[in-house]
């Protein structure tokens, strides 16, 4: 969800540049969203929680901010997380976790408790922007719960609606690419048969309440699926042929745009041309079991550069060059309890100390693997509080423009 507003600069003489230099830093620094209210936000990260090594919630709101990470998005509603978010200036999306889409679908009387338990007691102060019902439901293998996602959606934002909170919390829910029946090339894809009676139902009212599309898209689970026919410079943005899709006539040099203009091409034959396509979740795993081809530190902080990159340019794809592409990371953090492959537990942009597992271009934060004399540690950050350490970004900028 978008979120502009202007910003008052006041009128006074500054005897030197180096005075307008530390005004805007101190803008910056002290500003609850660094960057946000300016422009179209573009990326944003998933914080999985699905582990026991893992810092304090106010201590990531810290790392957060060191990061200038604005827009956030969390599997449930955790009250601790929430809490911690408070008057930070982070946007998030919070989830509604599959096991509850049974009883939220029976009534609103019950979306309404859960609505005003975890949303409404947290505004304004903590920036709840958007409620996921459910992930990754269409297309997966619990088939009792494709009837009764779209009933607990339009519970949800029933309640949301009674509360007079309809235009500021939006209503979505992610898919998986299990939804599509192919996407290769992009012009071809279609929703599966089975999915699509559940689907479009979905799409006309998400149509009526102004929610995009959101779907979960990883070139890295297409290279390790297929890694003999799939050129890994095409899925990590390198230099490479990439394909051409004779129907449209348009080009594509990487594959993450090629899945979002699938998606876009299964939204049009399904009579949605103009509803926005964003990506809930897109990474690329550090480390894998051997048979998981591509997952390792190397690939990984290519993928997650490169994408950041093009996420900075504030552009749209082939097929739909005005829409803005935006995109959540997965993930913030290596969740080492998540079941399933090693490639699971290995998606995380930062170690539990708040280092950084591989360097992707934050800023604020420096790699583990920096001298000690340099490097500032996530407990010492958090020890010494937000206001010692802006004051050392400042000291650092000051440093800087005296050079």
């Amino acid at each position: 969800m978008e979120c502009t507003s202007s910003v008052y600069l006041p009128t006074f003489h500054m005897g030197s540049s180096i005075f307008l230099w530390l005004f805007l830093i101190f803008s910056v620094i002290f500003s609850p969203v660094s960057a946000k209210h300016s422009v179209t936000w573009t990326y944003g990260v998933n914080y999985g929680r699905i582990a026991n090594n893992l810092p304090q919630p106010e201590s990531v709101v810290t790392l957060l901010k060191a990061a200038k990470i604005n827009h956030i998005r969390i599997y449930d509603a955790d009250h601790g997380v929430l809490q911690a978010l408070k008057g930070s200036g982070i946007e998030i999306i919070i989830g509604l976790p599959n096991e509850y889409l049974k009883e939220i679908s029976i009534g609103e009387d019950r979306a309404m408790n859960w609505v005003q338990e975890n949303v409404q007691a947290f505004l304004p102060d903590t920036r709840i922007r958007g409620i996921a019902v459910g992930n990754e439901i269409l297309g997966g293998t619990t088939i009792e719960l494709w009837e009764v996602l779209l009933p607990a959606a339009k519970n949800v934002y029933s309640a949301l609606y009674r509360l007079g909170l309809q235009h500021t919390v939006e209503v979505s829910s992610p898919h998986s690419e299990a939804v599509f029946a192919n996407s290769f090339p992009p012009s071809a894809c279609i929703f599966r048969p089975d999915v699509a009676p559940f689907m479009k139902p979905l799409l006309e009212f998400f149509s009526q309440i102004g929610s995009p599309f959101y779907i979960n898209a990883y070139p890295f689970l297409a290279y390790k699926n297929d890694p003999q026919h799939i050129d890994i410079n095409y899925a990590l943005f390198k230099d490479n042929r990439g394909i051409y899709d004779a129907k449209t006539k348009l080009h594509y040099d990487n594959m993450f745009e090629a899945q979002v203009d699938a998606a876009y091409a299964a939204l049009d034959k399904a009579g949605f041309s103009k509803m926005q396509v964003i990506v809930s979740e897109t990474g690329w795993a550090s480390r894998g079991d051997p048979d998981e081809a591509g997952a390792n530190v190397k690939n990984a902080r290519t993928y997650n550069r490169n994408l950041r990159k093009l996420l900075a340019k504030k552009k749209g794809t082939p097929f739909r060059p005005k829409m803005v592409i935006k995109a959540y990371v997965f993930a913030l953090f290596n969740e080492n309890l998540k079941p399933g492959p090693t490639s699971e537990r290995n998606f995380g942009l930062f170690k539990p100390d708040g280092s950084i597992a591989y360097d992707v271009g934050f800023t604020g934060l420096v790699p583990s693997a920096a001298p000690p004399s340099i490097l500032v540690s996530f407990k010492e950050i958090a020890g010494q509080g937000w206001l010692r350490w802006s004051y050392l970004l400042v000291s650092t900028a000051w440093a800087v423009v005296l050079l």
